[in-house]
C-alpha cells in the first residue's frame, strides 16, 4: 500500500519513513508528495492529525499519515503541548522553542515531562481512519546536550535510555520514543489492511 507521510516538516518526515519499515508498505517519496499547508487548531494532538491526514489524503488521491506530537510538561500544566513546534512564536525555530521552555522553567525543580504523538491514517475513499498513539516520560534538563535529532531532543532526558534524546543515535530514539511506540501500535492494527 502506498501512502503519503502528511508532514511539511522533512525530520519528522525522514523519522517516521525510516520507522515505517513493513512489507508492503510504501512510503511515497517527498517528490512525488504534494503538499497542503493545514492550520493546526485542534486542541489535542488527535484532532490536528486527523486534520492533516485527511488535508493530505483528499490532495494526494491515497492514504496519509499524520502525526501530531509535542512536549508536555507537568509544571506548565501541559504546556508547550500542541503549541510545541511554535511555542515561542510562529516562526521560531526548534532553539527558540527549548530556550524559551528553559527561562520558563528556571526556578522549576518538578522536571516532568513527556513527548506525546497522536497518529491518524486517513484513506480518500471513506474507509474508516487508523489511529495510534504513544507517549515516553523524562525530565527536562538544565541545559540543552547533544546534537541528535530535533525539536527538544537537546533538553530531554530519557531515563529509559540514561541520556538525552539528543545524543542517543536514531535508533535508540524510535526504540523508545513517542513516535516510535505509535508507529508500531499503528503497523500492529495495519496488518490487518496490508
Amino acid at each position: 500500500m502506498k501512502l503519503v507521510i502528511a508532514s511539511n516538516n522533512a525530520k519528522k518526515r525522514a523519522e517516521i519513513a525510516a520507522i515505517l519499515t513493513h512489507p508492503g508498505l510504501e512510503p511515497v517519496p517527498a517528490a512525488e508528495t504534494r503538499f497542503v499547508d493545514v492550520v493546526e487548531d485542534g486542541l489535542t494532538f488527535a484532532e490536528n492529525a486527523r486534520k492533516k491526514a485527511e488535508a493530505f489524503a483528499m490532495a494526494n488521491g491515497m492514504p496519509a499519515l499524520a502525526d501530531d506530537s509535542g512536549l508536555c510538561v507537568e509544571a506548565l500544566n501541559g504546556a508547550p503541548g500542541v503549541y510545541s513546534s511554535r511555542y515561542a512564536g510562529e516562526h521560531a525555530s526548534d532553539e527558540d522553542n527549548y530556550r524559551k521552555l528553559l527561562a520558563e522553567m528556571r526556578s522549576i525543580s518538578d522536571r516532568r515531562a513527556s513527548f506525546v504523538c497522536a497518529l491518524h491514517l486517513a484513506f480518500p475513499d471513506g474507509c474508516p481512519p487508523l489511529t495510534a498513539c504513544g507517549r515516553v516520560d523524562g525530565e527536562i534538563l538544565a541545559q540543552p546536550c547533544g546534537h541528535q535529532g530535533f525539536g527538544y531532543d537537546p533538553v530531554f532526558f530519557c531515563p529509559e535510555l540514561d541520556k538525552p534524546f539528543a545524543l542517543a543515535t536514531p535508533e535508540e530514539k524510535a526504540s523508545v520514543s513517542h513516535r516510535g511506540r505509535a508507529l508500531r501500535q499503528l503497523l500492529n492494527i495495519l496488518q490487518a489492511y496490508v
